[in-house]
């Protein structure tokens, strides 16, 4: 067995991710990574659409050329972005867009002063957000906007693997389903009885799968096991130890995760089901490395209006202001909560403590990278009082965390510990690549797939 290889294919919301894993060795022999040009531009603000056809053609095509490259393939994984929806015909094509993560139909106001998401986590006693399958499909349904021919709904991930394996009914993995909402940890299946208070179908939503089970195989006869996360497969892609380490994560949104054995349907943090033994629990601020983002923008439009010319992006230059952070003078405190929270979508962020000595673009640079370190701890601390979490090692991963080292070191410093980062920045799609071959049964467990993870020194 001295070539055994797996792919792992993650679809994220800006871009397309496609490794090739060397299960031997842990390497990663080749990345393949595109442009995920498939939004749809929409007349509402909150309206947030993908081609999920056009995100199909294109993994599959990624899919293909790797196969064929890198031949015999043992395995393949999907990962990709959580809570979003497509809905299905009875032929397995999709007929309508990716209703994606980010969409805001579920802030809108329903009725009793509640919004949709607010209205259906009263009836059905779920916890919910807008962006939840969930909450989409209930505004969908009361608003006459389900596609008369739709059989099923599912999330992308799940859709491009019934592409990859020609097959004509969805089957989402525990994590997929508990990120649509309305999930039943217990009884791994949608919550029936939840579906029915709130008038919906329960026939439409997914089928959800086993420990083990497979979607299929292709038309090259490599199987591909059922999709997950891309917060889980982040984690199986960055922890070794699962029960010691502490994963953050930051790229366009950001998250903390932690290990647990206990399911606590009254937690104050989200929990979500991560392997068959053990779940994660997750806080999500909602903005994560965009609120960065945001200030990167801030700072180019004020260069480009002032030169009338095109700036280059200017990520270096803040990461130079911010360098001396832990020397600056009377640091603003500024909350990046930009777009909210799931619990409250109306909040907004601050800033505070500004005077005419901290008016400068290093002082809101460096408060930015700290709101955004703050939001992530105040989470961290909730975690531990309800878990009594003590971990030993923190783990780091996304790509607006691994370029920027003055956040990997304010990290260090507010947790308190090392800050370790994997070698390879692939870390959604990995994870995908080792869950799949634990399905295959290659490794016996994912414990013994995650020994392949490597750290920078």
């Amino acid at each position: 067995m001295s070539h055994v290889r797996a792919i792992g294919l993650d679809i994220g919301t800006t871009t397309i991710c496609a490794i090739v894993l060397d299960a031997m060795t842990g390497e990663i022999l080749e990345t393949m990574t595109e442009q995920n040009g498939a939004g749809i531009e929409s007349v509402h603000l909150w309206e947030k659409l993908q081609d999920a056809s056009l995100i199909s053609r294109q993994a599959e095509k990624m899919i293909d050329q790797l196969t064929k490259k890198h031949a015999p393939i043992a395995c393949i994984g999907v990962t990709g972005q959580m809570h979003g929806i497509v809905y299905i015909d009875e032929q397995g094509n999709a007929v309508s867009p990716l209703i994606s993560w980010q969409d805001g139909r579920g802030d809108i106001l329903y009725k009793d002063g509640l919004s949709y998401a607010e209205y259906l986590s009263k009836v059905t006693g779920y916890k919910l957000a807008t962006g939840f399958g969930a909450v989409t499909h209930f505004y969908n349904t009361i608003n006459h906007l389900v596609p008369v021919s739709a059989k099923y709904f599912c999330t992308i991930m799940d859709y491009v693997g019934m592409k990859l394996t020609n097959t004509l009914q969805p089957l989402s993995h525990p994590s997929n389903a508990a990120s649509i909402g309305l999930y039943h940890v217990e009884s791994n299946c949608f919550d029936k009885e939840a579906i029915k208070k709130a008038k919906m179908d329960e026939a439409i939503f997914p089928n959800v799968s086993n420990a083990g089970e497979l979607l299929g195989v292709t038309s090259l006869e490599v199987p591909v096991a059922a999709a997950i996360g891309d917060n889980q497969a982040s984690f199986i892609g960055s922890v070794r130890n699962n029960e010691e380490c502490l994963l953050i994560n930051i790229g366009t949104s950001s998250q903390i995760s932690v290990f647990t054995h206990t399911f606590n349907k009254n937690s104050k943090v989200e929990i979500r089901p991560l392997i068959e033994d053990g779940f994660i629990l997750v806080g999500s601020p909602l903005c994560g490395g965009r609120a960065y983002a945001l200030l990167e923008s801030f700072f180019r439009e004020i260069a480009e209006r002032a030169s009338g010319k095109e700036s280059p992006k200017l990520y270096n230059l803040m990461e130079s202001l911010a360098g001396d952070f832990s020397k600056i003078h009377n640091p603003l405190k500024i909350s990046t909560q930009f777009c909210g929270t799931r619990e409250n979508p109306s909040l907004r962020g601050k800033i505070s403590n500004l005077g005419t000595d901290n008016f400068t673009p290093g002082h809101f640079t460096v408060g930015v990278l700290q709101g955004m370190v703050q939001e992530l701890n105040d989470l961290y601390q909730m975690m531990k009082l309800e878990q009594a979490i003590v971990p030993k090692m923190m783990i780091g991963s996304g790509n607006a965390l691994r370029m920027n080292r003055v956040l990997q070191q304010m990290i260090s410093e507010v947790f308190g510990m090392p800050l370790h980062i994997p070698v390879y920045k692939e870390e959604a799609s990995y994870g995908a690549a080792l869950f799949a071959l634990t399905q295959i049964r290659f490794f016996k467990n994912i414990q013994e797939a995650q020994s392949l993870i490597q750290y920078e020194t």
